[in-house]
């Protein structure tokens, strides 16, 4: 059995740990509504755009056809924007989605897929997708606690240029979606091409004058709106961190607390073993004399 003064060391040790994590747990929380505020702030931009996109993609022009809406029959080459977090301390947030992305990947290259190109944002995504051989063209880290889409159309348009230019065939997105404060869920959506199903019908029909002509308009605007699609999974991505790191804490500051009490239990044995064998000690010796 451990000595008392070792017991109290170990006890002192997981106090510490303790204060550390109900620190972690309350700056995650303070964090955790700010990021939800930007997350549900950029949703209504997000949900106006959607709808401008359906309208205009169904819009008669000529027989124009923007690439971002066309699919093609054989599907040979993929890119996968993946999203994950800076930082560690969250749970199992970073584990679910890059198993989402690892099993799908072998599903694409089990179905005939030739090449996978990754763009990785966040740091942790980047690190595994490097130890693991895949191909990472692209990377952006160190975002901070606001997304900024300056530093996400950097490694986005990497992927988005080679699909523009006939390089890739689909590009898919991998991110964890914000359900509530106790439960977020690993998401892998097609990005391009743009399906029906994403944008939805249109709400009604809607007769545009287009300065300076229609193409121009039709392809900054589709451009845009997949731009606000990453924009968003870096949003909800950063909502769901924060709640996912104050949960993880919170459970660890709990485990502290209970693994303390139990030392404290240990401790008090020790002593009044130590305790009773000396008062045993006093009465042999004055027996003896």
């Amino acid at each position: 059995m451990a000595s008392g003064k070792e017991i109290r060391t170990k006890i002192k040790s997981v106090q510490n740990t303790k204060k550390i994590t109900k620190a972690m747990e309350m700056v995650a929380a303070s964090k955790m509504r700010k990021a939800q505020e930007r997350m549900r702030a950029a949703r209504p931009y997000a949900e106006k755009i959607r709808r401008l996109a359906a309208n205009l993609s169904q819009a008669s022009i000529s027989d124009y056809k923007h690439p971002f809406l066309i699919s093609k029959p054989n599907v040979s080459r993929v890119g996968l924007i993946l999203v994950t977090t800076d930082k560690g301390l969250c749970g199992g947030l970073n584990t679910n989605a890059l198993r989402l992305a690892v099993t799908n990947m072998r599903d694409w290259q089990a179905n005939g897929v030739s090449e996978i190109q990754v763009a990785a944002i966040g740091n942790k995504g980047f690190g595994f997708m490097q130890r693991n051989g895949a191909k990472v063209v692209s990377h952006v880290i160190g975002l901070g606690d606001t997304p900024h889409m300056d530093k996400l159309i950097g490694p986005v348009k990497v992927l988005i240029d080679a699909y523009f230019a006939g390089e890739l065939d689909k590009v898919y997105l991998v991110y964890t979606d914000f359900i509530n404060t106790m439960k977020q869920e690993a998401k892998l959506e097609q990005l391009l091409p743009l399906t029906g199903d994403r944008m939805g019908a249109p709400e009604d029909t809607w007769d545009y004058l287009y300065e300076p002509d229609p193409q121009v308009v039709i392809d900054e605007l589709l451009l845009r709106y997949v731009e606000a699609l990453v924009y968003q999974a870096v949003a909800e991505n950063m909502a769901s961190e924060q709640s996912a790191r104050m949960v993880a804490m919170k459970a660890a500051s709990d485990n502290a607390g209970t693994v303390i009490k139990d030392l404290q239990l240990v401790y008090n044995k020790t002593r009044q073993a130590a305790i009773t064998k000396e008062i045993s000690e006093i009465v042999s010796g004055a027996a003896a004399v």
